[in-house]
């Protein structure tokens, strides 16, 4: 594996308050997870922080999406960090963060050529603006890199779509609904629910995506990773937990397979709230899985 840098994206500007006058504690986890010794496992070669603009709870009247010209702003600053590490053929290991840190990487990997995107995530995050009701771009991401949304967040420096649409991948979403399915199923990204994943098989899931990647010929992908994909019994501290959700040892399966493709070129962590995990008991253990298995690869 290439040579990694831990990016900290530390913010929480994609997410509704969860309470009136209290911003969402996302943005404190590369700060937790340093303390809990993520950093010290993963051993990377360099650390870069990004701080984001003040957080608000107000929607922007244009787009009805909470902090849009903060995220865009933020975005383009993501977007240049990300871009000189790929250059220089770094491998960039981010940390949320809320989804919408996706934006920033996304319009990198457009600037340097044609990628892939695989969404690992509890929700399938492809919902359209009209259907949020908290205007959280948390919940879109997947959708605005794709090109789908208002043009202020989809296409930032003219670039739209970040990632083309039938390079998601979009996997273990597990809110059954109709309403909520159908976006993303009408649109040719793939996906695969958590319940067809395990239909499917975990590898047989993986080495499909990879033979895409191959066929198509794309430069890379990107790895998304939403800790609300995990079993809510293993990783109950998110900001939407729903039943059921991967167990360890599928989580490591599905990444071990990623972890160990050349083309993949980096990967974020998103959603572990620290306030929701105050003795860090789950935290604990997700870093140790999580390192364990992506140190297998990185040599």
């Amino acid at each position: 594996m290439k040579e990694i840098c831990i990016v900290e994206f530390p913010s929480n500007l994609g997410l509704k308050e969860p309470q009136p006058g209290k911003e969402p504690g996302v943005k404190k986890l590369p700060d937790w997870l340093w303390k809990h010794n993520l950093h010290k496992e993963i051993d990377p070669k360099n650390i870069l922080r990004l701080d984001p603009p003040k957080y608000t709870n107000i929607k922007d009247p244009e787009t009805t999406i909470l902090n849009a010209n903060a995220l865009v702003d933020y975005a383009r600053e993501q977007a240049y960090l990300i871009n000189n590490l790929l250059s220089q053929n770094k491998f960039p290991f981010v940390l949320g963060g809320d989804c919408s840190i996706l934006l920033g990487p996304a319009i990198a990997l457009k600037q340097k050529g044609n990628y892939g995107l695989f969404y690992l995530d509890g929700h399938t995050d492809f919902m359209d603006v009209s259907l949020s009701e908290t205007g959280g771009v948390g919940g879109m991401a997947a959708s605005i890199v794709t090109g789908k949304g208002p043009e202020k967040l989809t296409n930032i420096l003219n670039l739209a779509p970040y990632i083309k649409e039938e390079n998601l991948w979009c996997t273990g979403n597990r809110e059954y609904d109709d309403e909520y399915e159908n976006e993303i199923r009408n649109s040719s990204a793939t996906y695969i629910s958590l319940y067809e994943l395990r239909k499917q098989g975990i590898s047989n899931c993986i080495e499909a995506f990879l033979s895409q990647v191959k066929t198509k010929n794309l430069d890379g992908f990107w790895l998304h990773i939403d800790v609300d994909v995990l079993n809510n019994s293993i990783m109950p501290c998110v900001d939407s937990p729903s039943p059921d959700g991967l167990t360890y040892d599928e989580f490591n399966e599905l990444t071990s397979c990623l972890f160990q493709s050349e083309k993949l070129s980096g990967l974020e962590i998103t959603i572990l709230d620290p306030d929701l995990d105050t003795t860090g008991q789950y935290t604990k253990e997700f870093v140790k899985q999580l390192t364990t298995t992506f140190n297998k690869y990185k040599s």
